[in-house]
């Protein structure tokens, strides 16, 4: 990880979109960060949901910024409305799903940064599989 010492800031129409897996806007990347996090935005429509995976190197803590968003980890699972607040370590099978009515929005931050690439990379349109992208992020499809 690299050191760095200025401040990042994301205005609210900053990002870069990545269509993949839904729609996903980078708000602040790993490469910003000097790897110490990255943050995403997430819109999730109704019933779109991801499938259970594990990462092997980062740990992710949600916000929903908007909507009614489920979170499995493991044995537990819980609802969250606007507001809440979910961490999800590294190393455990987890999922997240929008269970409400109207377009949810959740604020990921990743530790450390980089894996929102992954998403650019599957964007990309090369034809490559998911999980052959998806092992070069230590993300593993359960």
């Amino acid at each position: 990880m690299s050191e760095k010492s200025a401040a990042i800031f994301s205005n609210p129409l900053d990002g870069v979109r990545v269509e993949a897996f839904g729609t996903n806007i980078i708000r602040i990347s790993g490469e910003a960060s000097g790897a110490a996090m990255s943050i995403m935005e997430v819109i999730l429509r109704p019933g779109d949901a991801t499938p259970l995976h594990l990462h092997e190197r980062e740990d992710e803590t949600f916000r929903v910024l908007s909507g009614t968003v489920g979170f499995w980890c493991g044995d537990k699972h819980q609802r969250l409305a606007t507001d809440g607040v979910a961490f999800l370590p590294r190393g455990i099978p987890h999922r997240i799903e929008n269970v409400g009515d109207d377009e949810a929005r959740v604020m990921v931050i990743l530790t450390p940064g980089g894996f929102e690439q992954f998403f650019v990379e599957i964007a990309s349109g090369r034809g490559e599989a998911p999980e052959t992208i998806a092992e070069r992020f230590g993300l593993r499809f359960l």
